[in-house]
């Protein structure tokens, strides 16, 4: 493997590193970076972050849905028996150190396309697995008076979305409150890893951990992991009437966040793969709105960001095959709200105390990319 950027252990010695600076250098503040930082701080650990907040993100541009039940044949997400109560308490927790609100409980509603579409969703209403997802009882909403649900449709319960940009903001408040975070682009030109620990200008670290989401790819250290990542649009509408507090879903997703405004989304493409939005991808939006939608809209704006998504569609996490004090939290891709804070506490709990990691998650599983 190439070795420029940063000097490594058997580069470079380390200085005697028994007392650090700091426990922790984390790199990134996006829902990665953010959920770890606060798991190891009530750890009772000393961290510091490093994160540009003028540079794009796949946080700050992400619809943060919150789904128990994806796909159109309504599968469980996965683990979401274990990750959802935790996400819960997780972000209730954050807005009362925050002060903030930035969780919002919506009901996914997803339109029947037929009525044979409406048996088949109905009869798998009956799966003691999913059953506790859907609303069972009382009245059917009625969304028709501003989308085309001429066979009703399916309420989806425990769901909603978390508004990414505010729980950023604040969480960068705090951790600038408290001298924790250092707002610039990350300079790897100034880090030197050894075995003792890190070192990055001038000061002392036990561990490194990278939380770059795309950017990861940009580095030695975790480029060799098999990332897929994938751009994403999303626009802003202003429609004439108010839309119900509901997130529909069919095929794209729209779900109000203030009077008249609605968030809309979301493409998939590869090329090219950059922050900018397309007129491509804007068209393909307002063709299912057309097929979705009653109401006449404008749209008021236009947003895109690149998916750290991976090749099995695992998040990426654990600590470097050679470099024992380097670790990685990344690869959450669309389902970055729930993941993130689940896992922030296992990578936490697995780098404190020795905690075994998911294997489906543990980049262990892919070590043989970085040995060949």
């Amino acid at each position: 493997m190439s070795r420029s950027g940063c000097h490594f252990a058997e580069e470079r010695a380390g200085p005697d590193m028994e007392e650090h600076d700091y426990d922790y250098l984390i790199v990134g503040q996006g829902i990665a970076g953010t959920s770890l930082a606060m798991h190891l701080l009530d750890l009772g650990k000393k961290i510091l972050i490093v994160n540009d907040s003028q540079a794009p993100s796949s946080s700050k541009v992400a619809a943060g849905i919150f789904n128990p039940l994806t796909g159109k044949k309504l599968v469980k997400t996965w683990l979401a028996d274990d990750l959802f109560p935790y996400a819960k308490g997780f972000y209730s927790y954050l807005e009362a150190i925050f002060g903030e609100k930035f969780v919002h409980p919506a009901p996914i509603y997803r339109p029947f396309r037929s009525i044979a579409e409406q048996n088949t969703y109905l009869a798998q209403t009956a799966d003691p697995k999913i059953a506790s997802y859907i609303k069972q009882d009382g009245d059917s909403a009625d969304l028709s008076d501003c989308i085309h649900a001429d066979y009703g449709g399916l309420e989806v319960i425990r769901s909603g979305w978390i508004d990414l940009p505010v729980l950023l903001d604040q969480s960068k408040n705090y951790f600038l409150e408290y001298g924790m975070l250092i707002d610039e682009a990350f300079d790897i030109n100034a880090l030197s890893v050894s075995t003792d620990g890190i070192v990055w200008k001038d000061k002392t670290f036990g561990k490194l951990v990278l939380c770059q989401g795309f950017k990861a790819l940009e580095n030695d250290f975790f480029n060799w992991l098999p990332f897929t990542p994938v751009k994403g649009q999303i626009v802003e509408i202003e429609t004439e009437v108010a839309m119900q507090d509901y997130i529909v879903n069919q095929g794209i997703f729209m779900f109000p966040v203030a009077d008249k405004v609605s968030r809309v989304g979301a493409t998939y493409s590869w090329d090219p793969l950059d922050w900018e939005p397309t007129e491509e991808a804007t068209a393909e939006l307002k063709e299912k709105l057309g097929a979705l939608l009653k109401i006449p809209y404008q749209i008021r704006s236009e947003v895109a960001g690149i998916r750290p998504s991976v090749r099995d569609r695992r998040p990426l996490i654990g600590v470097h095959p050679a470099y024992h004090n380097v670790a990685i939290f990344n690869g959450l891709g669309t389902k970055g709200v729930t993941l993130a804070p689940f896992f922030a506490n296992e990578l936490a709990q697995h780098l404190e105390n020795g905690k075994e990691l998911n294997p489906l998650v543990n980049i262990q599983r892919y070590f043989s990319l970085y040995f060949r």
